[in-house]
């Protein structure tokens, strides 16, 4: 589904892409969410070194700080999936990724 709209003109798009959704056993979400959130931390890393890269003394706190919170975030669903599990549960996963662009 995409749009385009004109605001004082200033162009703006949006796209919506449907990266997750159904019904999935407590295994299948875990791997699921580990795998996105995994690519995410890499993402990070990647951006780190990127920025390390002949400089030594580059301010790396916003990766540092992205990879922490995305461990963190990793924990809980890791947490919340296990008593999905303990309880007999499927887990239903909806994730949609929304971009847009103004110009």
């Amino acid at each position: 589904m995409s749009n385009t709209k004109t605001e004082k003109s200033v162009e703006k798009a949006t796209q919506e892409v449907q990266l997750v959704e159904g019904m999935f056993t407590p295994s299948e979400a875990n791997h699921i969410i580990n795998v996105l959130i995994e690519q995410k931390i890499n993402f990070h890393k990647l951006q780190k070194l990127s920025m390390c890269e002949g400089c030594e003394t580059a301010d790396t706190t916003y990766e540092n700080n992205r990879i922490e919170e995305l461990l963190n975030e990793k924990q809980i669903a890791k947490d919340y999936i296990s008593i999905a599990r303990k309880e007999g549960y499927n887990v239903v996963i909806n994730g949609t990724l929304n971009i847009s662009f103004v110009k």
